[in-house]
């Protein structure tokens, strides 16, 4: 229940201040784009061009294809993973259920580049083969796309399905049995119908992503029009003055992703099963043939989306004369330009993603006790706009932080503090709902105690509730250093000379074809990455997936 708007107490104000921010950096941005996207003066309305540009048409229909593609193929492969994992025991399952989540923190630009220097024009597997006389196809275009974003993404449908299987209660499927359905007939009418919420979620949600998709589509399209790489290409050609095309291809990206989000919306809330509590189905064994054949599987599922590492790991040693990889010649000279000759990028990656991530979780934490423990006439919108960022691909965000900030009465283009929000907007949700799930278990009644004993408000918070809030907030810090240590889509718009990070230098790199010094920048970034969620979990036990 809202409280009333008493303004002798400090929360109203700091409400109040909160707002403003988020009004500032999320929806002026995004009010900016939209306006843009009309023209002003003698600049033609960008939806009328729009409606006679057969390249961003094209752009608009291939994007919605390649999603739907992307989206089978990844429910098509999660959810049998997952099936698999949840019900039986093999050889090697322990690791097989595992390795899936590290996927989760390889940066799509690695990926991109591993499975380039793996099956490119050029690649390790492609020259093999062509040893033999044998031809692969073009790993550019429909191909490259599909198969990359497959074992990027199938990973999100796994993780969702697998935690639905293991908590359906198998009293159901017994009943179905007892009366004679079949073990088969039980799982597609019984089963089924309960998880297929959480699959059809998985499944839109790995669609939003594929329509945001910026590092590989940039990287594998070549000539196909997609709509974050047209998006991209305007905002280059561009530039921050009549900002037309760009902001009318981001406003088509923000409705095609809130549309999406909303249809996620209504089949969540129209979950027609709600079941107790009940006993989940025993993992049973299987040995064999059988087993081995599941196993085998399952094994090359996960071996495959693991690919960007092994081939990163090697790359990163191998010697080059230019594009071209000396495979088998090893050498350390391409770390050294990472550490030594070039460092300005990991020395940016770490600063800037270390502010984001500092002031993200201080902000997040403030602002979510407000909204849950603090509620004024004002908290139900910190809530509704600091969710506007999930709705908003990096693309779309870079082009509203440009166009709005690029001169007048805040300047901020070409700055580092410009890095920093880009990737501080874009991450902002992680702390939020992490905050505010903690929040809740809180019982207002230890706040209270603490301030009718005389501690004031400020202090309470700090000493008090901050304190039960650490782990939820060690949590959000690692999942918010990690995916803004592997930005690129909204930084890759803002960055300026001297600013790059790892992964803007990785992308340029792989750009100029230059692949071993690509694969020496992108192992440090994997290093980046991976080193706090190890010390996190097992030095601190912090469980970092907690937030999801």
């Amino acid at each position: 229940m809202t409280r009333a708007f008493d303004l002798r107490t400090p929360w109203p104000w700091l409400s109040l201040a909160a707002l403003v921010v988020l009004i500032t950096f999320i929806l002026y941005p995004l009010v900016n784009i939209l306006t843009a996207s009309f023209g002003v003066g003698d600049v033609e309305n960008g939806w009328s061009r729009l409606l006679t540009d057969p390249r961003g048409l094209s752009a608009i229909v291939n994007t919605l294809i390649l999603a739907a593609i992307v989206t089978c193929t990844c429910v098509l492969i999660g959810v049998p993973l997952a099936y698999v994992t949840a019900r039986y025991r093999f050889f090697g399952k322990s690791i097989i259920a595992l390795l899936p989540l590290i996927t989760l923190v390889i940066p799509e630009v690695i990926s991109a580049q591993t499975w380039l220097m793996a099956l490119g024009n050029n690649g390790l597997i492609t020259r093999f083969f062509r040893d033999f006389g044998i031809h692969l196809p073009s790993f550019y275009g429909w191909f490259g796309l599909i198969t990359v974003m497959t074992f990027v993404y199938y990973t999100y449908v796994y993780i969702g399905t697998v935690a639905s299987i293991s908590g359906f209660d198998v009293h159901l499927e017994e009943a179905a049995q007892s009366l004679g359905t079949s073990p088969a007939r039980s799982r597609i009418k019984v089963m089924l119908p309960v998880i297929l919420p959480s699959i059809l979620a998985s499944a839109l949600l790995v669609f939003t992503m594929v329509v945001g998709n910026f590092a590989i589509s940039m990287i594998l399209s070549n000539q196909l029009p997609l709509l974050s790489v047209v998006t991209y290409q305007a905002a280059v050609s561009e530039g921050g003055a009549a900002p037309v095309m760009q902001s009318t291809f981001a406003t088509v990206s923000v409705v095609m992703v809130m549309l999406i989000l909303f249809v996620n919306r209504w089949i969540v809330s129209r979950g027609r099963f709600e079941i107790a509590q009940g006993r989940g189905a025993k993992p049973q064994p299987i040995t064999g043939w059988k087993g081995a054949a599941i196993g085998l599987a399952a094994s090359f599922i996960v071996i495959v989306s693991l690919v960007p590492l092994a081939v990163i790991a090697v790359g990163a040693f191998t010697v080059s004369r230019g594009p071209v990889m000396q495979w088998g010649n090893w050498t350390l000279a391409n770390m050294e330009r990472v550490f030594v000759t070039a460092p300005q990028p990991l020395v940016n990656s770490l600063i800037y993603a270390g502010a984001a991530t500092l002031i993200g979780v201080a902000f997040s934490a403030v602002v979510s006790y407000l909204i849950i423990k603090k509620r004024n006439a004002v908290t139900p919108w910190l809530d509704y706009i600091s969710s506007v960022p999930l709705a908003l691909s990096g693309t779309v965000l870079g082009i509203g932080l440009v166009v709005s900030f690029n001169a007048g009465w805040l300047p901020l283009t070409g700055t580092a503090t410009i890095m920093v929000l880009a990737l501080l907007v874009r991450r902002l949700p992680f702390g939020m709902r992490s905050a505010q799930a903690t929040l809740y278990n809180i019982p207002n009644s230890i706040e209270e105690a603490s301030i009718s004993l005389g501690s004031p408000p400020f202090r309470t918070f700090f000493k008090v509730v901050l304190p039960m809030m650490g782990p939820a907030i060690a949590s959000a810090a690692i999942l918010t250093w990690t995916t803004s240590v592997s930005e690129l889509s909204a930084s890759i718009l803002v960055y300026s000379g001297g600013r790059e990070t790892l992964t803007i230098q990785v992308f340029r790199l792989i750009g100029s074809n230059l692949m071993a010094y690509a694969s020496a920048y992108g192992l440090v970034l994997i290093a980046v990455i991976l080193i706090p969620i190890v010390v996190a979990t097992k030095v601190f036990k912090v469980d970092v997936f907690a937030s999801k």
